[in-house]
């Protein structure tokens, strides 16, 4: 069906984004768009500006591109209504506006509408330099057999010619008597004109754009109803009762989706996407998991990705629950089994993580990634001894931290407990993978992971060898690994099932989560973590201090990005020594408006950034109170130090610094579960909500409340006496 060649340009544009069920598109080069009527027109009836210039835009990026595009648009009727209406009523005398009579002749309007809209189409494709066609076809027509033919001709010419066909059915010279009404006949709206079209005109694909994302499970206005991202027939043909029909157009959503069976059917996919989105037509081309799709092989793909995700966060839980029935030795063996499973397999998992850094370095990844996604040697063997030491930790679940004599035989008491399904999305570092395991066992929660894709034979081989050990009376399903990117979306609606979401990688991830889901986000964007080096340092400790937060793991989050150094210390020799230290490193260093003025450094282009490499910003301030300023307005709430010998200014910046984790003499490297005798962690936490700083198997309980009584019941707080008296715990 596809002719390939132009190799989707626009596809090829973010396919990081793409969907696995619309990779098709990037064969797709012949697409007719058909534009419906409450797109083209706004509430008042006149036409939506806004609306067909975004149209227009997307249409000359594709034109310009190598697509060829083909317009179906209606609207025709909707703009003549509007401009009949006007002059009909300019020309009533005063007894007509007394008893208006509007109703219009649909065929007059059809005529009169027709220029008009053909008019600004035109008008807005030559602002773009794009040429633009009228074709007006009625149901009469295709009964010739030869218009057919001449039909393709003209089309294929104006197509060479880089020509948009616009086309519309002429409503005026239609033979049926009732248009909206009769359905009979070869086509009978411009939506099964357009799967007409997409059949005669051999188009690879359809796009129908409406005043709604897309097909939902029910009245897309209910909060209930999920839209189909892949309509199957035999699964939804059956399950979705239709609404109303336009407002404006002819049918609505039930005329959409029979076009599109009807196109998928004659082995056109076609997607129904909304109007209302200025770049929906751009992202359709993307292979983005916009609209629904329908496609004559969508019976047989896994298209039931609601349902499996569904499944596999359902199936998390309840194996969650078997797990919290297990006594505290039996977790502590699973975790052990873990650990020596891990170490069993050890050459094993480096083999596959070996294969994953031989591809990355041959797609041509960052050194700071590559570096982030292996696991040295003796790596598997420190993850193993993490392991051991979360087992070893004391059992967090029904661990009581409130016990209180509500009134006689009335007790209350608050205790920890699981949160319940935690969503893990990490990029690069396959050994955050064994540790967050590690602490969701021993906090009794859930699992589902997806790791990024350049990990994902490191994280398949990890998911095998700790599954593996998890026992029966668990269930494997404890620790779900999702496969695919575009199963992210549909993991992220499950607010009911899944508690919290945890992302580990970069801003852009971090931030792309947060915006997609309802559910608790627990993580940080960035990690832009300053050291301060006051007037006071020791220049020793300091040149230590600074070469271990910048040298000793660049790419870490927790890694020294901004070096701020007190005004009286610029062109000292200890200052010199430590910025000579740090270029012999090969640590590249740019200049806040001071220090480029005096260093002769480059200019940075924002103190807010994150490096993740051997570089850093430097910036002298005038004194502790600068320095904070500096940090609470540019940092990123992570990780800060003080170097100085003056007690006074490390209280103050200690108390002052608005960040999870604030260090006076210590290098910023030490923010890290594992380092603080957490075990491990699943992340770090810049949020004030729930946890902060380094996140253990603390970050992942919850509390409930227990009472344990004697039949006493409320009855209007008659005959209650409440001595709200604390208990020893134990």
């Amino acid at each position: 069906m596809g002719r390939g060649g132009i190799g989707g340009a626009v596809a090829a544009a973010d396919m990081e984004n793409s969907d696995s069920t619309r990779c098709f598109v990037r064969d797709v080069k012949r697409i007719v768009i058909k534009v419906g009527t409450a797109v083209v027109t706004g509430q008042n009836g006149r036409l939506a500006m806004g609306r067909l210039g975004a149209l227009c835009e997307q249409v000359k990026e594709l034109n310009f591109q190598g697509y060829e595009v083909i317009l179906v648009t209606s609207g025709a009727v909707g703009v003549g209504r509007q401009r009949l209406k006007y002059r009909k009523l300019i020309n009533s005398s005063f007894a007509d506006l007394q008893n208006p009579q509007l109703d219009l002749d649909g065929k007059a309007c059809a005529a009169v509408g027709q220029s008009g809209l053909m008019a600004i189409y035109d008008t807005l494709f030559s602002q773009l330099d794009v040429t633009s066609s009228q074709l007006l076809v009625t149901d009469r027509d295709f009964r010739d057999p030869s218009f057919g033919h001449q039909l393709r001709e003209t089309v294929v010419s104006l197509l060479d010619l880089k020509v948009i066909p616009v086309f519309n059915e002429n409503d005026a010279i239609s033979t049926r008597k009732a248009p909206y009404e009769d359905s009979s006949g070869i086509f009978w709206d411009n939506d099964s004109l357009a799967t007409l079209l997409a059949k005669e005109l051999d188009a690879d694909l359809l796009i129908m754009l409406s005043d709604v994302e897309g097909l939902f499970s029910g009245p897309p206005s209910d909060p209930q109803s999920k839209i189909i991202h892949t309509y199957i027939n035999e699964k939804h043909g059956k399950l979705i009762n239709f609404g109303e029909k336009s407002r404006v157009g002819r049918g609505g959503m039930q005329a959409k989706v029979a076009a599109a069976v009807s196109a998928a059917s004659k082995g056109v996919p076609a997607v129904i996407a909304s109007g209302f989105v200025v770049d929906s037509i751009i992202k359709v081309m993307r292979g983005e998991k916009i609209g629904t799709l329908f496609h004559n092989e969508a019976n047989i793909w896994d298209c039931s990705k609601e349902v499996t995700t569904r499944e596999m966060a359902v199936a998390a839980k309840d194996c969650s629950r078997h797990l919290q029935n297990l006594s505290s030795e039996e977790r502590k063996k699973i975790l052990l089994d873990i650990a020596d499973a891990l170490e069993a397999n050890e050459d094993l998992i480096i083999s596959e993580n070996e294969a994953d850094l031989a591809a990355a370095q041959d797609s041509g990844y960052e050194k700071s990634l590559v570096s982030r996604m292996t696991l040295k040697a003796g790596r598997i063997t420190s993850l193993a001894g993490s392991i051991r030491a979360i087992a070893d930790m004391e059992d967090p679940i029904s661990h009581t931290v409130k016990k209180t004599e509500v009134a006689k035989d009335l007790v209350y008491e608050k205790m920890y407990c699981p949160l319940g399904v935690l969503l893990i999305i990490f990029e690069s570092r396959p050994d955050a993978l064994v540790q967050i395991a590690a602490l969701a066992i021993r906090s009794g929660n859930g699992l589902l992971l997806k790791g990024g894709k350049e990990a994902v034979r490191s994280n398949t081989i990890l998911h095998k060898v700790i599954t593996s050990v998890i026992p029966d009376v668990v269930g494997k399903k404890l620790i779900g690994l999702v496969k695919s990117k575009d199963e992210i979306a549909d993991l992220l609606k499950l607010d009911d099932v899944i508690d919290l979401v945890i992302p580990r990688g970069s801003n852009k991830l971090v931030s792309q989560i947060k915006a997609a889901t309802k559910i608790p986000v627990l993580g940080h964007a960035d990690g832009i973590c300053h050291v301060y080096i006051d007037k006071s340092a020791d220049m020793d400790m300091a040149k230590r201090i600074v070469l271990d937060a910048k040298v000793d793991y660049p790419a870490a989050c927790n890694a020294m990005e901004t070096l701020l150094v007190h005004k009286d210390l610029n062109k000292t020799e200890g200052l010199d020594d430590l910025l000579m230290e740090l270029a012999n490193e090969g640590v590249v260093i740019y200049g806040g408006p001071v220090a480029h003025d005096t260093l002769k450094v480059p200019k940075v282009d924002s103190f807010h950034h994150e490096y993740s490499s051997m570089a850093c910003t430097l910036e002298f301030v005038d004194d502790v109170q600068s320095a904070i300023d500096h940090i609470n307005r540019y940092g990123s709430a992570h990780t800060d130090c003080i170097i100085t010998t003056d007690k006074k200014s490390a209280d103050t910046f200690l108390q002052q610094v608005d960040s999870a984790a604030v260090f006076h003499n210590a290098s910023t490297r030490f923010c890290d579960g594992t380092r603080f005798g957490l075990g491990a962690e699943v992340g770090i936490s810049t949020g004030r909500i729930h946890a902060r700083g380094p996140v253990g198997v603390d970050g992942l309980l919850t509390t409930r409340c227990i009472l344990r009584g004697s039949g006493q019941i409320v009855n209007g707080d008659k005959g209650v006496v409440y001595t709200h008296k604390d208990l020893p715990l134990h």
